[in-house]
């Protein structure tokens, strides 16, 4: 867990199981079945996140559904690896647009130097194309 969700964790389990509608129980069997992944201070005692509380829910809305624990397992990790994907295409389009920006100003300042290097055809060769008197 990072530590930005460390300080967000803040419900110890009796709190997070009441807001979540469960047993603490529950919540531990959860995590030994890998369900949930609460912060644990120094001393070992779990702390849960808004966001745990979030997954818990869903956890719950998931089993009442008909989903046994091991389906619910995998519906989180695609989940899970949903909004991975989310964020890294997020950060390819920030990045996209960056470097076309950067090509569009490089072609750009490209073609202001060809109008610079460009010399009409006249002035550079007065003897073609001239009538002859």
């Amino acid at each position: 867990m990072s530590d930005r969700a460390q300080k967000r964790a803040v419900f110890v389990i009796s709190v997070a199981a009441e807001l979540a509608g469960m047993h603490p129980q529950t919540l531990r069997i959860y995590e030994r079945k890998g369900l949930i992944d609460p912060y644990r201070t120094p001393g070992g005692t779990r702390r849960y996140s808004q966001e745990d509380i979030q997954r818990l829910k869903l956890i719950q809305q998931l089993t009442s559904q008909g989903l046994n624990l091991e389906g619910v397992k995998q519906v989180l990790a695609l989940r899970d690896e949903l909004q991975r994907l989310r964020a890294k295409v997020a950060e390819m389009e920030k990045r996209l647009d960056a470097v076309t920006r950067e090509a569009e100003q490089k072609m750009r300042e490209l073609h202001r130097s060809y109008r610079r290097e460009i010399v009409v055809r006249s002035e550079a060769w007065p003897d073609i194309r001239r009538p002859s008197p």
